[in-house]
């Protein structure tokens, strides 16, 4: 028997669990089957190998999945290979009992009957339209690292976790929704001090707007000469990308300042309507300020002017300002309503007040932590002890 050659999904033929068993359908010997065991054990696909595949088409980037996610009309052709590859996979698996040394279990949604037909087909295309293809149906968060490098574990939070700071959120809240619809929008800037939330703040917008196709890319202030580059791998993407760079600062005379202006204002071919800049940073101006070159320079003005300018190009700026006391103890007993935390308020606020004090300030991030403290304490039986 030959062995099977898969078309569309090629990728997915070339991975060794697929090709190693479709050489041993193609060829049963013993030798061929412990080579197709050996990786199945390797790739940890042993306890459901059907699921296994599956996820493989799913993860696939290949012609049918990126049309589909485009909501392009899908041609005969895509169709047809399509419907082919997916009834040799589903042939190849079912086609062996082999039950007694990996698990096989029945197909799961979108896949229904032989894989190869109309409802399977039409359900790959509503699943890749909804949440993009490859990578992106599975992740939302990347990491630039020469390439995009998927992050496992993201933030979980939730803009219902983050307490105060409402006209903040919502400005940042508009303007993305803005961005999702098509409308204008405006690159963004985020700055005050240390632990106000405005990193959370932007994790807990994607984990709301995920399912509208929002994906976040986070590129290191290090590799900021990437900007342009990284913008035109994402402009043909069927989803809208944040390219998030955060606790960003600058030195003067660092070249990579002119690389951020023209990002944020750039000539027609590095405009991308998928595409939002969104730093955060400690500085309101992001270049840190050097006074002796500004007492040295012959036109300390335009050199002023210059630094303004960076900051100028985003759109909008949010102020994120440190906490007052109100503010603070307001955000450590909603945080102690949420986690189910019973003690009395009023030694809450007092030693809360201490914790501030001890870490050097208020900020929701100092408030978290006392709350997350004092819960351990009081869960273990515990008196509270700074």
């Amino acid at each position: 028997m030959q062995k099977p050659v898969l078309t569309i999904l090629k990728k997915i033929g070339e991975h060794p669990v697929v090709s190693s068993y479709l050489t041993y359908l193609s060829d049963k010997t013993e030798e061929n089957f412990a080579l197709f065991l050996r990786e199945v054990y390797l790739f940890g696909a042993q306890d459901d190998l059907t699921s296994f595949v599956e996820r493989l088409v799913l993860e696939d980037e290949n012609a049918f999945s990126v049309s589909a996610s485009a909501n392009e009309t899908l041609s005969p052709f895509l169709r047809n290979g399509m419907m082919r590859d997916l009834t040799l996979l589903h042939d190849a698996l079912f086609s062996e009992p082999q039950s007694h040394y990996f698990g096989r279990e029945e197909s799961h949604r979108p896949f229904t009957g032989d894989w190869g037909n109309d409802e399977t087909i039409d359900a790959l295309s509503a699943l890749y339209l909804k949440g993009g293809y490859g990578k992106f149906l599975f992740y939302r968060a990347f990491r630039y690292e020469k390439q995009l490098v998927p992050v496992c574990s993201p933030s979980k939070i939730t803009a219902y976790d983050l307490k105060g700071y409402a006209y903040e959120k919502k400005t940042i809240e508009d303007n993305l929704i803005s961005f999702l619809d098509g409308f204008p929008f405006s690159n963004m800037l985020l700055y005050g001090d240390r632990g106000t939330g405005k990193s959370s703040t932007i994790h807990a917008m994607l984990n709301k707007y995920a399912e509208r196709g929002l994906r976040l890319v986070e590129l290191p202030k290090e590799d900021l000469n990437a900007l342009n580059h990284l913008k035109r791998t994402l402009v043909n993407i069927p989803l809208k990308f944040i390219i998030f760079i955060d606790d960003l600062s600058l030195e003067e005379n660092d070249p990579s300042i002119s690389t951020l202006k023209a990002a944020l204002e750039g000539s027609v071919s590095e405009t991308a309507e998928n595409t939002m800049i969104v730093a955060t940073s400690n500085r309101r101006h992001i270049v840190r300020e050097s006074f002796a070159e500004r007492e040295n320079s012959v036109h300390a003005g335009d050199q002023m002017q210059e630094q303004l300018s960076l900051s100028d190009r985003f759109g909008i700026s949010v102020y994120f300002s440190t906490t007052g006391k109100v503010e603070y103890l307001d955000i450590v007993n909603k945080l102690a309503d949420d986690m189910g935390l019973e003690y009395d308020r009023a030694k809450l606020d007092a030693l809360a007040e201490r914790w501030a004090l001890l870490k050097g300030g208020r900020s929701p991030r100092r408030a978290k932590q006392f709350v997350n403290l004092a819960y351990s304490y009081v869960s273990q039986g515990k008196e509270i002890t700074l």
